[in-house]
């Protein structure tokens, strides 16, 4: 029994002595390097502010070349973590921790393969919306038409377009979708061309509709200088109406101006053509009945019978 207890106090006195030289030889080292220690977290410090000012100094900047001001912060935030990375690298070498750096590089280079596999999705609207952002032709307040919608364009964040349709509906777009399909900006442009298809009646003298309706669009619409600058076309011998073309230049920047000078020139020619008493006639379908045709169709009943 004392033999027994000889030897677990023996072990406990070598595992205590174990234990006080590691600690010892960790504290000498710690003294050692105290000097590495200080430069590693004033390089530290010196670069958290640096990256405070970094940050600040380059959202200034990005915001005048971006207008949205989330994709502003998310390149001036890109860069200071850079600049922080920097410092913490310039650190460890400080302290001569070349392994730990080579570990937190192979450690990253993982992470960000994993992380990008399984945001791939989010990462692609994301980078697609710092290029919109980055786009001169496509602005906060234009009115843009794609992937079947129409509207203005509320806002353009990180992951995702907003706009804003004339009947006050908000449709919220990926980013990704935007750059993948056509789109068509109204507001790029600071003139819209009208076009209104109409139909007279075979009867009406066709100088006289031609002359009525460019008056009528002449005078309609302060930007049209003259009858000249209004067009008129025949188009087609209709199944109860010589029907036409007219089209003429407004000055516009987005559909719905356009959809009112469309209403505005149908009413004006409606009421021109009233007045005038020029027949805009509606389709109509004439059903004959001679009598040959009733004769065969009683010849008919009488054999079914």
């Amino acid at each position: 029994m004392a033999i027994i207890q000889q030897s677990t106090t023996e072990d406990i006195q070598s595992t205590a002595g174990i234990v006080i030289d590691k600690l010892q030889s960790w504290w000498v080292a710690f003294v050692e390097n105290l000097p590495n220690l200080g430069v590693a977290l004033l390089v530290l410090i010196l670069s958290y502010f640096l990256s405070r000012l970094v940050f600040k100094t380059t959202l200034k900047l990005v915001v005048g070349r971006v207008r949205q001001r989330s994709v502003a912060k998310l390149i001036a935030k890109v860069i200071a973590v850079i600049v922080v990375l920097l410092g913490l690298f310039l650190a460890l070498s400080v302290l001569n921790l070349g392994q730990s750096i080579s570990g937190l590089l192979t450690g990253a280079g993982i992470s960000g393969v994993v992380i990008g596999l399984a945001l791939q999705g989010t990462l692609s609207n994301t980078i697609s919306g710092i290029v919109l952002s980055f786009r001169k032709n496509i602005r906060l307040g234009n009115w843009v038409e794609t992937t079947g919608f129409s509207g203005e364009v509320m806002d353009i964040a990180l992951n995702y377009l907003v706009l804003k349709e004339a009947d006050n509906n908000i449709v919220i777009i990926p980013n990704k979708t935007i750059l993948e399909n056509p789109i068509k900006n109204f507001s790029l442009t600071t003139r819209m061309r009208v076009m209104i298809e109409c139909g007279v009646g075979y009867e009406s003298d066709l100088e006289q509709v031609e002359q009525i309706t460019k008056n009528v669009i002449a005078d309609s619409f302060d930007q049209i200088e003259s009858t000249e600058n209004v067009e008129f076309y025949y188009t087609e011998f209709g199944g109860s109406s010589i029907n036409f073309l007219c089209r003429f230049w407004i000055d516009a920047e987005n559909s719905l101006e356009q959809l009112k000078a469309k209403s505005k020139g149908i009413k004006k020619i409606r009421q021109a053509f009233a007045k005038e008493g020029i027949n805009i006639p509606f389709p109509i379908r004439t059903l004959q009945f001679d009598d040959q045709t009733l004769h065969v169709s009683k010849a008919e009943k009488t054999e079914e019978a």
